[in-house]
C-alpha cells in the first residue's frame, strides 16, 4: 500500500466531528504556538538541523508541512534557501506572513493557507521540513500529510527533515500518580452513589440502573486514559525499548498507522513497578543524496530535559504496584492504533510478563494485558 492510500471513511469521519474543528481552532492561536516556540530543546534540535546543515539548504527549494508561526520557513531562508514554500491550514498563517514580512525574507518565502492535501504547487521541492509530532511521536497523524506532500513534491534523491523517528517504551515506578488516580477514581464512584441516594430521596427518580455506564467512562477516563508526564531519570526503572523505528522517506501511509511490537527490557534497580512510559527521538541525517553535513537528534527522553511533548505514562491498576528486583526481565507486546472515531487519537494495548531469574523450572508466571487512550 503506497502512503496515498489514505483510509478516506476514517478520514471522513474525522472531519465531520467537532474535535477536527477545535484541532485546527488550536494550533490557530498564537497562544498554542507561543507553547511549542518556549520549547527550548524543540527549538534548538531544529535550529541546528537547519544551520548546522546550511550548506544542504543553500539555493534549495524548501517545503514546510504545517509552518505554523512560519518559524522553520523563514530558518530555512535565512540558511540560503531559495525558495520556500510555507504551508499551513489555520488561521495563524496570517500571522505567518507579518513575521516573514518582519524578517525580511518576503522574497523567499510564501505562506500557502490550505491544507497540505489541496495544495498546488508550481515546482518540486529538495527538502521537505516538517514538525509533525505529536504525544508518543503518532497522536495527532499530521505524518500522513508530510508523506502526501513527500510523493507528490519532493524531487528524486530529495531530503526530509526529520528522516527518522524511533519510539520507546520503558517500565516505570511512579507510586504517587498510580494511587492519586485510583483514588480519584475511588472518588468518583463515592460521588456517584452519594449522588444516586440524594436524587432517590429528593426528587424519587432513581438513577441506579445507570451506575455500570457511569462506572465504566470513570475507568476509562482514570485508568485507561494515558497521562502527559515529565519523568525525572529516577523514575525510569529499567532499559528502553525500541517498538517502532520509522525511515520517513521510505515508509508507507500503513506503518505510520500506529505500532504492532514485542519488547524485551530489562530491570535495572530493586521497585515497584507502577506501568511503562512511552517517549521518541527523531533524527535529521538528510537524505544518501544529500547527507546532512552534521546529524541532529532532537530527544525527549527524560534523560534530555522538559520538552513540551514529555512523556506519555501508562500505569498499572489496580495498585499497589508489582515488586521486580534488578536482573528481571519484562517481555511483553504492544499494540497502538488510531481510534476509529478519531484519526487524531490512539488506542494503546499493552501485554507483559515478569521473568525473573531466581525462578524455578516450571513456576508460573504472571501475563498482564492493560489497554489505553491516548488523548
Amino acid at each position: 500500500m503506497s502512503s496515498l492510500d489514505i483510509d478516506e471513511k476514517g478520514k471522513k469521519a474525522w472531519e465531520d466531528t467537532s474535535d477536527f474543528a477545535n484541532y485546527f481552532c488550536v494550533y490557530g492561536t498564537i497562544y498554542h504556538q507561543k507553547q511549542m516556540l518556549s520549547d527550548d530543546i524543540r527549538m534548538q534540535g531544529y535550529y541546528d538541523s537547519i544551520f548546522k546543515n546550511k550548506a544542504q539548504f543553500q539555493g534549495k527549494v524548501v517545503l514546510d508541512v504545517g509552518t505554523g508561526s512560519g518559524i522553520l520557513a523563514i530558518w530555512a531562508a535565512q540558511a540560503g534557501a531559495s525558495k520556500v514554500y510555507a504551508v499551513e491550514a489555520t488561521d495563524i498563517a496570517v500571522h505567518a506572513r507579518k513575521l516573514v514580512k518582519a524578517n525580511g525574507v518576503e522574497n523567499q518565502v510564501v505562506v500557502i493557507q490550505s491544507k497540505m492535501e489541496d495544495v498546488n504547487l508550481p515546482e518540486k521541492v529538495d527538502i521537505i521540513i516538517s514538525e509533525w509530532m505529536g504525544y508518543f511521536l503518532l497522536r495527532e497523524s499530521m505524518l500522513d500529510s508530510v508523506l502526501i506532500a513527500r510523493d507528490k513534491w519532493l524531487k528524486p534523491g530529495g531530503a526530509l527533515y526529520p528522516s527518522h523517528a524511533k519510539m520507546y517504551l520503558a517500565p516505570i515506578q511512579l507510586e504517587s500518580d498510580l494511587r492519586q488516580k485510583f483514588q480519584d477514581y475511588s472518588n468518583a464512584m463515592d460521588g456517584w452513589r452519594h449522588f444516586t441516594n440524594s436524587t432517590k430521596s429528593k426528587f424519587g427518580v432513581d438513577m441506579h440502573c445507570l451506575g455500570k455506564l457511569y462506572q465504566q467512562e470513570q475507568s476509562e477516563y482514570y485508568m485507561q486514559t494515558a497521562n502527559w508526564v515529565e519523568l525525572h531519570p529516577d523514575n525510569v526503572i529499567g532499559e528502553a525499548a525500541i517498538i517502532k523505528d520509522i525511515d520517513i522517506a521510505k515508509c508507507t501511509f500503513e506503518e505510520i498507522k500506529g505500532v504492532d511490537s514485542p519488547f524485551r527490557m530489562e530491570v535495572h534497580k530493586n521497585a515497584g513497578l507502577c506501568g511503562f512510559s512511552g517517549w521518541f527521538d527523531v533524527d535529521f541525517k538528510g537524505s544518501p543524496e544529500n547527507p546532512a553535513t552534521n546529524n541532529v537528534t532532537l530527544s525527549t527522553s527524560p534523560y534530555i530535559g522538559y520538552t513540551h511533548w514529555g512523556q506519555q505514562s501508562f500505569l498499572l491498576f489496580p495498585p499497589p504496584s508489582t515488586q521486580v528486583s534488578d536482573g528481571d526481565v519484562i517481555e511483553g507486546k504492544v499494540l497502538m492504533v488510531r481510534r476509529k472515531d478519531n484519526q487524531r487519537l490512539m488506542n494503546v494495548q499493552i501485554t507483559h510478563t515478569i521473568l525473573s531469574p531466581e525462578s524455578k523450572p516450571g513456576s508460573t508466571t504472571k501475563t498482564q494485558t492493560n489497554s489505553y487512550q491516548i488523548e
